[in-house]
């Protein structure tokens, strides 16, 4: 007879992807235990085993559902009615907004990515590309004549943007919706506008 699953099973799975998270980011991959990991969960390594087979099993579920989360929330807004240069800001508080308290699930995207196997690698670098070329598209829509055939600077801006997103998160992780927001319209005033415009 097929097991039944427990009614609190995703909330208990959630839980442990959080404490996953932060150990991971606070111990480092490769050094954590499951021991550690059940410490941190307040759970007995048998529950964390019922879950995940393996600290890989856990590290991708963390990034997956990061990163697909990410991908899908800014992916998915509605900017139709926008201009492209309020889609640019609409989209970078977005972002900004989702990666608020999000700093563990970050760093190990950062620095344990690569400690997965190639193939769920390549999953998970596919979410960052849609995010990327999403972004990407809006830039140059914003200014098509700047970057009319000029991939490379494209890329280049679009990996910036990500740069300057990535030092306000590593910086002011306690701000609040209002201060993303006008950090947001700064980013992307400097990249459209210049810094004459600030």
């Amino acid at each position: 007879m097929a097991r039944t699953i427990a009614k609190d099973h995703d909330k208990k799975r959630a839980h442990i992807l959080k404490g996953a998270a932060k150990t991971f980011a606070n111990e480092g991959f490769d050094r954590a235990s499951m021991r550690q990991l059940a410490l941190e969960c307040g759970v007995s390594k048998a529950t964390i085993y019922h879950y995940y087979d393996s600290k890989d099993a856990l590290l991708f579920d963390i990034l997956d559902s990061y990163l697909a989360e990410l991908r899908d929330r800014i992916c998915g807004l509605d900017l139709g009615s926008q201009t492209p240069t309020e889609q640019l800001q609409s989209v970078l508080t977005e972002i900004l907004i989702a990666y608020q308290g999000m700093d563990h699930e970050h760093q190990i995207q950062a620095r344990s990515l690569t400690a997965l196997p190639p193939e769920q690698q390549t999953i998970l670098r596919n979410y960052q590309r849609d995010l990327v070329r999403f972004v990407s598209d809006i830039i140059r829509a914003a200014a098509p004549a700047v970057f009319e055939d000029e991939t490379a600077k494209l890329h280049a801006t679009t990996m910036s943007v990500f740069g300057m997103l990535n030092w306000y998160y590593m910086w002011n992780g306690d701000a609040g919706i209002a201060d993303r927001e006008r950090y947001a319209a700064l980013v992307s005033s400097l990249v459209l506008e210049g810094i004459s415009s600030l």
